[in-house]
Protein backbone atom coordinates (compact mmCIF):
# COMPACT_ATOMS: atom_id res chain seq x y z
CA UNK A 1 0.00 0.00 0.00
CA UNK A 2 2.77 2.26 0.87
CA UNK A 3 4.31 1.86 -2.90
CA UNK A 4 1.30 2.44 -4.26
CA UNK A 5 0.80 5.95 -2.27
CA UNK A 6 4.32 6.60 -3.25
CA UNK A 7 3.92 5.83 -6.72
CA UNK A 8 1.05 7.83 -7.01
CA UNK A 9 2.65 10.79 -5.05
CA UNK A 10 5.77 10.79 -7.68
CA UNK A 11 3.39 10.43 -10.61
CA UNK A 12 1.00 13.28 -9.82
CA UNK A 13 3.63 16.26 -11.26
CA UNK A 14 3.19 14.16 -14.61
CA UNK A 15 -0.59 14.53 -14.63
CA UNK A 16 -0.69 17.67 -13.82
CA UNK A 17 1.84 18.60 -16.83
CA UNK A 18 -0.43 16.93 -18.82
CA UNK A 19 -3.43 19.00 -17.73
CA UNK A 20 -4.60 21.85 -20.22
CA UNK A 21 -2.03 24.45 -20.84
CA UNK A 22 -2.56 27.89 -23.21
CA UNK A 23 -1.43 27.04 -26.69
CA UNK A 24 2.32 28.43 -27.77
CA UNK A 25 3.10 28.41 -30.56
CA UNK A 26 6.43 27.54 -31.75
CA UNK A 27 8.70 29.03 -34.85
CA UNK A 28 7.54 26.97 -38.35
CA UNK A 29 10.91 25.47 -39.00
CA UNK A 30 14.33 25.28 -36.59
CA UNK A 31 17.49 24.38 -38.68
CA UNK A 32 19.25 22.06 -35.79
CA UNK A 33 23.01 22.14 -37.17
CA UNK A 34 22.45 26.22 -37.84
CA UNK A 35 20.97 26.38 -34.07
CA UNK A 36 23.82 24.71 -32.14
CA UNK A 37 26.56 26.41 -30.48
CA UNK A 38 26.53 29.00 -27.51
CA UNK A 39 23.91 31.07 -26.64
CA UNK A 40 23.87 33.76 -24.26
CA UNK A 41 20.89 34.59 -21.86
CA UNK A 42 19.89 37.62 -21.95
CA UNK A 43 16.87 37.29 -19.92
CA UNK A 44 14.42 34.70 -18.02
CA UNK A 45 11.83 33.92 -15.94
CA UNK A 46 14.14 31.62 -13.86
CA UNK A 47 13.73 28.68 -12.19
CA UNK A 48 15.01 28.48 -8.17
CA UNK A 49 18.89 27.01 -9.92
CA UNK A 50 18.84 30.12 -11.94
CA UNK A 51 18.18 32.84 -9.19
CA UNK A 52 20.94 35.03 -8.77
CA UNK A 53 23.27 34.13 -11.63
CA UNK A 54 25.82 36.10 -13.71
CA UNK A 55 26.98 35.25 -17.36
CA UNK A 56 24.70 32.29 -18.49
CA UNK A 57 25.68 30.41 -21.57
CA UNK A 58 23.46 28.00 -22.85
CA UNK A 59 26.01 25.55 -25.37
CA UNK A 60 24.51 22.84 -27.87
CA UNK A 61 25.89 20.25 -29.85
CA UNK A 62 23.42 17.86 -31.85
CA UNK A 63 24.63 14.11 -31.17
CA UNK A 64 24.90 11.20 -33.88
CA UNK A 65 22.21 9.71 -32.40
CA UNK A 66 19.54 12.87 -32.71
CA UNK A 67 19.61 13.84 -29.09
CA UNK A 68 20.99 17.35 -28.18
CA UNK A 69 24.33 17.58 -25.95
CA UNK A 70 23.64 20.73 -23.46
CA UNK A 71 25.91 22.46 -21.19
CA UNK A 72 24.35 25.40 -19.10
CA UNK A 73 26.83 27.17 -17.45
CA UNK A 74 27.15 30.01 -15.01
CA UNK A 75 28.34 32.21 -11.99
CA UNK A 76 26.12 31.98 -9.29
CA UNK A 77 26.05 35.06 -6.93
CA UNK A 78 28.12 37.82 -9.06
CA UNK A 79 31.04 37.55 -11.61
CA UNK A 80 33.21 36.08 -9.49
CA UNK A 81 30.83 33.75 -8.23
CA UNK A 82 31.83 29.90 -8.34
CA UNK A 83 30.89 28.60 -11.77
CA UNK A 84 28.51 25.79 -12.11
CA UNK A 85 27.60 23.85 -15.13
CA UNK A 86 24.54 21.60 -15.82
CA UNK A 87 24.34 18.55 -18.80
CA UNK A 88 21.01 18.14 -19.39
CA UNK A 89 19.96 16.25 -22.65
CA UNK A 90 17.82 17.47 -25.27
CA UNK A 91 15.09 15.25 -27.16
CA UNK A 92 13.56 17.02 -30.02
CA UNK A 93 10.15 15.96 -30.22
CA UNK A 94 8.19 17.22 -33.02
CA UNK A 95 11.10 16.43 -36.06
CA UNK A 96 8.89 18.25 -38.54
CA UNK A 97 9.78 21.39 -37.27
CA UNK A 98 12.56 20.98 -34.37
CA UNK A 99 11.13 23.63 -32.53
CA UNK A 100 9.70 21.32 -29.48
CA UNK A 101 12.22 19.73 -27.32
CA UNK A 102 11.99 17.99 -24.26
CA UNK A 103 14.69 18.68 -22.10
CA UNK A 104 15.96 16.18 -19.35
CA UNK A 105 18.27 16.78 -16.30
CA UNK A 106 16.97 14.24 -13.88
CA UNK A 107 16.05 10.08 -15.52
CA UNK A 108 13.31 9.71 -16.59
CA UNK A 109 11.82 13.54 -15.96
CA UNK A 110 11.78 15.95 -18.92
CA UNK A 111 10.26 19.44 -19.45
CA UNK A 112 9.01 20.91 -22.41
CA UNK A 113 11.24 23.22 -24.47
CA UNK A 114 9.53 25.58 -27.13
CA UNK A 115 11.52 27.73 -29.69
CA UNK A 116 8.71 30.23 -29.89
CA UNK A 117 11.30 32.90 -31.62
CA UNK A 118 14.40 32.59 -33.60
CA UNK A 119 15.34 35.86 -36.29
CA UNK A 120 16.35 34.99 -39.93
CA UNK A 121 19.76 35.28 -39.15
CA UNK A 122 19.91 32.73 -35.57
CA UNK A 123 21.20 35.44 -33.77
CA UNK A 124 18.57 35.68 -31.24
CA UNK A 125 15.94 33.38 -29.65
CA UNK A 126 12.97 32.54 -26.81
CA UNK A 127 12.35 29.41 -25.47
CA UNK A 128 8.76 29.03 -23.87
CA UNK A 129 6.93 27.00 -22.01
CA UNK A 130 3.12 26.20 -22.46
CA UNK A 131 2.87 26.92 -18.76
CA UNK A 132 3.88 29.92 -19.07
CA UNK A 133 6.16 29.30 -16.23
CA UNK A 134 9.85 29.87 -17.48
CA UNK A 135 11.17 32.01 -20.29
CA UNK A 136 14.82 32.40 -21.54
CA UNK A 137 15.73 35.25 -24.37
CA UNK A 138 19.03 34.82 -25.64
CA UNK A 139 21.39 35.72 -28.01
CA UNK A 140 24.35 34.81 -29.83
CA UNK A 141 26.28 37.66 -28.17
CA UNK A 142 26.71 38.80 -24.66
CA UNK A 143 24.34 42.07 -24.86
CA UNK A 144 21.25 42.42 -26.56
CA UNK A 145 20.27 45.12 -29.06
CA UNK A 146 17.79 47.16 -26.78
CA UNK A 147 15.18 47.61 -30.15
CA UNK A 148 15.90 43.60 -30.26
CA UNK A 149 14.46 42.93 -26.69
CA UNK A 150 12.07 45.22 -26.45
CA UNK A 151 10.39 43.95 -29.67
CA UNK A 152 10.26 40.65 -27.86
CA UNK A 153 9.38 41.48 -24.92
CA UNK A 154 6.26 42.84 -26.25
CA UNK A 155 6.42 39.55 -28.32
CA UNK A 156 5.93 36.88 -25.07
CA UNK A 157 3.94 39.70 -23.25
CA UNK A 158 1.11 39.27 -26.62
CA UNK A 159 1.47 35.21 -25.82
CA UNK A 160 0.44 35.77 -22.32
CA UNK A 161 3.41 35.83 -20.11
CA UNK A 162 3.55 38.34 -17.30
CA UNK A 163 6.64 40.56 -18.24
CA UNK A 164 7.02 41.32 -14.63
CA UNK A 165 8.70 37.96 -13.85
CA UNK A 166 11.68 38.57 -16.62
CA UNK A 167 14.91 39.41 -15.21
CA UNK A 168 17.87 40.31 -17.11
CA UNK A 169 20.94 37.98 -16.61
CA UNK A 170 24.13 40.54 -16.03
CA UNK A 171 26.85 39.42 -18.79
CA UNK A 172 30.35 40.95 -18.53
CA UNK A 173 33.02 39.37 -20.61
CA UNK A 174 36.62 40.58 -21.37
Amino acid sequence: MKQIIACGILAAPLFVACSSSPKLDTVPRVDLPRFMGDWYVIASIPTFIEKDIYNAVESYRLDDDGTIATTFTFRKGGFDGKEKTLRPRGFVVNTGTNAHWDMQFIWPFKSEFLIIHLDEEYRHTVIGRSKLDYLWIMSREPVMPAPVYDAIIEKVKSVGYDTSRIRKVPQKWD
